[in-house]
């Protein structure tokens, strides 16, 4: 039977490769997002900011009315920031989780009531490799994504006696416009003087990341798990950098994190 999936941010980067992807596969996607640049054909776009609880409250339920069911919710919105954390304006920092936090939260808390009736379902969460190596710099978006890990995982625990199954996924480097659009602040660069080399580095891994088409088929592959595991990466690399983030002293991980980004 044909899945009825919706993605949010699902107009750029990853989160149109996944349209892509699964409207390859043969699933109906529903892709939300601000504004509409980008669908793949075949898909469908509902406008919707994930930060507004109503708004994404009225987009789930518009596809309802359309469909009668959501079988996969792929909470993908987000954005980056990087600055020093004693220099970072606070309503930057709650805009940071507002996006990356709160609008899945958002997204999940209108989709699950739907999911929970029809006593089955699947939701997504993109994370990142940083929720659990925290990167310098890079401080809010590290913590939103380890929120968003925190979130997936004791949710996980308790919408499975009602069939419902949760993950998040934690990309690594990917090469899309999130390097471009990420919010810059070089304030107090003067006294972090490891800050702009720090930015460089990051972003220049990111451009030589792995393709966001890649990360779809992985995203696709979790989808279909019977029984998901609560957090996924994507590739050896990060795979190995995840389990050496756990099985290594946090001392000794934090000190190469700090040599390679401060």
């Amino acid at each position: 039977m044909q899945r009825i999936v919706v993605i949010t941010g699902a107009t750029s980067g990853i989160g149109l490769a996944m349209a892509d992807e699964f409207v390859k596969k043969g699933d109906k996607v529903y892709c939300l997002a601000r504004r509409e640049t980008a669908v793949p054909e075949g898909a469908s776009f509902i406008p919707c900011d994930v930060t507004d609880e109503a708004r994404s409250k009225a987009a789930v339920g518009e596809v309802i009315c359309r469909e009668g069911r959501i079988d996969v919710l792929i909470n993908n919105a987000g954005f980056g920031i990087s600055g020093a954390v004693e220099f970072t304006e606070l309503s930057d920092a709650k805009r940071q989780f507002d996006v990356n936090f709160f609008g899945t939260v958002n997204m999940t808390k209108a989709a699950l009531p739907y999911m929970r009736t029809a006593g089955k379902g699947m939701i997504l969460n993109t994370s990142s490799v940083a929720g659990v190596t925290p990167i310098p710099y890079q401080t809010y978006y590290s913590a939103s994504k380890a929120a968003i890990n925190s979130y997936t995982m004791a949710l996980a625990n308790e919408v499975r006696a009602f069939g419902i199954r949760v993950a998040a996924l934690m990309p690594g480097d990917v090469k899309t416009g999130f390097t471009d659009a990420r919010a810059k602040s070089s304030k107090g660069a003067d006294v972090y003087t490891s800050l702009e080399k720090s930015v460089k580095t990051m972003e220049h891994d990111e451009r030589n990341g792995m393709s966001p088409e890649r990360l779809a088929k992985r995203a696709y592959f979790i989808s279909t798990r019977r029984r998901p595991k609560p957090l996924y990466s994507c590739g050896f690399v990060y795979s190995l950098l995840c389990t050496l983030a756990k099985l290594l002293p946090s001392r000794f991980v934090n000190f190469i994190l700090g040599k390679l980004y401060a």
